[in-house]
């Protein structure tokens, strides 16, 4: 019963429970460990993610920062306003952001609203600020001040020293932030760039100011440059002209109605030739 060889026998058995042991509670633990790692892991991804929603808001609300620029020319020399008349600029909720509605990215959005994406064009009035603020006219420091009022008939004012955001994206990133928070300063300064203000317009424009709005629909045509250099030295020159994708701007309050074009012309083609006309009156 008690022999040598039964000895050595319990021994061997010993030892082999204990190595069993010993390989069960280390795969055990390292089970555990590479199912924490995992956990680890999977919560990070899941932050990293929340992160990235909350940045992408964040552009999408803030757009791009606004930057002043230098601007030649004296203070006293009369110079010329701009106001461009129903801008399709209309926010929307898209998804979990808010965006500018236009018709290229919004079609399917617009139409199950049953709206005609066609309606919504808000690179118009973006090439039309392109060519106000790239022109000759502005950098020579004539430029008074430019108003947008959207079709919606929200009125806003554009700083003539304002730095325009060159891509469409970046632009609709800025009119998002400006029809949110209602004014934009610009980077460093304590100075509003863009700001939402009262209508009408007509309480924001100079006592001295002559109101000319454009369209090709007008009986009144004109020789732009020769009309131009025979108006007033006395008098601020207001243009008015349309930044929609069709219709016509409202005669109402307008001093003259002209057209300076027997075909319709795009607002950013219209602009260039105003400020080319008004940069031969000024020799710049």
């Amino acid at each position: 019963m008690g022999g040598p060889h039964a000895v050595k026998w319990r021994k061997k058995q010993g030892k082999k429970r204990k190595l069993e042991e010993t390989l069960a509670s280390t795969s055990g633990e390292e089970e555990e460990e590479e199912e924490e790692l995992e956990d680890n892991e999977q919560r990070a991804v899941e932050e990293e993610e929340k992160d990235g929603d909350k940045e992408a808001a964040a552009d999408e609300i803030a757009g791009p920062p606004v930057v002043a620029r230098p601007i030649h020319g004296s203070k006293k020399e009369k110079g010329v306003i701009f106001v461009l008349e129903k801008a399709c600029l209309e926010v929307g909720k898209v998804g979990k952001n808010f965006q500018i509605l236009n018709s290229d990215d919004h079609s399917n959005y617009l139409r199950k609203q049953n709206r005609n994406p066609a309606d919504y064009r808000p690179d118009i009035i973006h090439q039309a600020l392109l060519a106000i603020f790239d022109s000759p006219l502005t950098k020579a420091g004539r430029l008074q001040a430019v108003y947008v009022r959207t079709e919606k008939g929200v009125l806003f004012e554009i700083k003539p020293h304002v730095r325009m955001p060159r891509t469409f994206k970046r632009f609709c990133g800025l009119m998002s932030q400006l029809l949110q928070k209602l004014s934009i300063t610009a980077v460093g300064k304590r100075e509003k760039m863009l700001n939402v203000i009262k209508n009408p317009v007509s309480h924001h424009l100079p006592v001295d100011s002559r109101r000319i709005g454009l369209s090709h629909s007008s009986e009144k045509s004109v020789n732009l440059v020769d009309f131009v250099v025979n108006a007033s030295e006395d008098s601020t020159l207001v243009f008015v002209v349309g930044a929609m994708a069709h219709g016509m701007i409202d005669k109402e309050n307008l001093d003259d109605f002209v057209s300076i074009c027997k075909d319709p012309l795009s607002a950013a083609c219209c602009l260039n030739r105003i400020c080319s006309a008004l940069e031969q009156k000024y020799n710049i």
